[in-house]
C-alpha cells in the first residue's frame, strides 16, 4: 500500500507516460492493477472519461487497472478471468492460503487483481501477458492441487456484510471512529493522527471531517465499514447511526 507521497508520484509519471504512448502510437495502454488507495490518489489525475476506463474485469472489483483508450467507442481491455474447480471436502483453503501461493511465486501483487472462492472454483483475475505463466505455475495452494485455465465467465465477487447500528457523538470522523472502535473521541483522533483511518481509501490528515453517507472507512486493526447515515437521536442527544461492515 502506498502512502508516500514519492511513491504517488512514480505511479502518476508511469500513468502519464502509459496515456502519451497511447496517444503517440495510437493504441490503447493499460497500466497493472492498483489497489483501492491507489485508485484514489490517481483518481484525482485521471479521472475516469471516454478515453480512460478505471476496469478489474466485473462490475465492483476492488483491484482495477487504468486504461488509456486510443478512441472512445474501444472496447480494449487485457484482463482474463482464471478458474480452478476445487473439492474442499477434506482440505481446505481460503483468500490467505491463495495469497501466499501467488506470492511464492515471487510475482508483484499488481499483477494480479481480485481472487475469491465461490460455487466450487478459485476465480482470480489478471492480464492476458500474466495468464500463462500462472496458469503453468499456480498448480498448488496448501495442501491442494489445482489446474486453472481461462474462461470466458466473468463472475462478480460478493461481498460479506453485517448491518448494525452503533451510536456517536457526532458525524465528525473522530466520533464516529470512537463508535466504531469503543475508545475515547481523544484515542480516535490519535488513529487519525498515526495513518489509521482512510475515508473512501485516502488516508485522513485531521480528524474534523464530516462524514457523508455511503462513504466507506478503514481502519486498520479494525475493519472496514460504509457509513450509511442516521437513524435517530438517542435520549441523550447522541446520535444513532447504521453501518455495514465487512465480514
Amino acid at each position: 500500500m502506498m502512502n508516500d507521497s514519492s511513491d504517488y508520484a512514480a505511479l502518476a509519471a508511469h500513468l502519464e507516460d502509459l496515456k502519451i504512448k497511447s496517444e503517440t502510437w495510437h493504441r490503447p495502454a493499460a497500466s497493472a492493477f492498483l489497489n483501492e488507495e491507489e485508485q484514489a490518489a490517481m483518481r484525482r489525475l485521471f479521472p475516469e472519461s471516454p478515453l480512460i476506463r478505471y476496469d478489474g474485469g466485473y462490475p465492483g472489483a476492488r483491484k482495477k487497472k487504468v486504461i488509456f483508450l486510443y478512441q472512445e467507442e474501444d472496447d480494449f481491455s487485457d484482463i482474463v478471468c482464471l478458474k480452478a474447480k476445487v473439492d474442499q471436502r477434506f482440505r481446505s483453503i481460503g483468500h490467505r492460503d491463495i495469497l501466499g501461493a501467488l506470492m511464492h511465486l515471487q510475482i508483484e501483487r499488481s499483477s494480479f487483481g481480485d481472487f475469491w472462492i465461490s460455487d466450487g472454483c478459485i476465480w482470480l483475475y489478471t492480464s492476458d501477458k500474466m495468464s500463462r505463466f500462472l496458469i503453468d505455475n499456480l498448480i498448488r495452494i496448501g495442501q491442494l492441487s489445482v489446474s486453472f485455465e481461462e474462461t470466458d465467465e466473468r463472475p462478480v465477487q460478493v461481498f460479506q456484510t453485517r448491518r448494525f447500528t452503533c451510536v456517536i457523538a457526532s458525524e465528525r470522523i473522530d466520533a464516529v471512529v470512537a463508535g466504531l472502535c469503543h475508545c475515547s473521541r481523544s484515542e480516535a483522533k490519535e488513529k487519525i493522527r498515526q495513518g489509521l483511518v482512510q475515508v473512501n481509501h485516502v488516508t485522513l490528515e485531521e480528524p474534523d471531517e464530516l462524514c457523508n453517507n455511503n462513504v466507506t472507512i478503514s481502519i486498520r486493526g479494525t475493519g472496514r465499514f460504509t457509513y450509511l447515515g442516521t437513524l435517530r437521536k438517542t435520549r441523550g442527544d447522541r446520535i444513532a447511526a447504521e453501518f455495514l461492515q465487512d465480514i
